[in-house]
């Protein structure tokens, strides 16, 4: 059941970056190594992201943040004025989170 959620919020991440255009992605790479931007969160190194790919920075996302992943993607998206994306990236989260807590508590 965790992978499961863990599975939804990978694919909503990586929708989003895909929706980004190239220089938005450069944007929002350079955003997660500002540490001041990031409100209590730590910078991602940026050798960990210079040659990454979407895949690869949603990879990274998930393990230096893990289960703030998405709450630390809607800061840099407000960061490069995405609020589309936040948008529909809230809603995917809730509706994973939503599953989760409604499986759980049907066992």
């Amino acid at each position: 059941l965790i992978k499961r959620r863990w599975w939804f919020q990978q694919r909503g991440l990586l929708d989003t970056l895909e929706d980004l255009t190239e220089g938005d992605f450069k944007k929002f790479k350079w955003f997660l190594q500002q540490a001041e931007i990031l409100e209590g969160f730590p910078a991602v190194p940026k050798s960990q992201l210079e040659n990454a790919d979407r895949l690869d920075t949603v990879d990274q996302i998930l393990d230096t943040y893990q289960d703030h992943a998405v709450e630390v993607i809607i800061k840099v998206l407000k960061k490069i004025n995405k609020n589309d994306l936040v948008k529909r990236l809230t809603n995917v989260n809730s509706a994973s989170k939503g599953e989760f807590r409604k499986r759980k508590e049907i066992s």
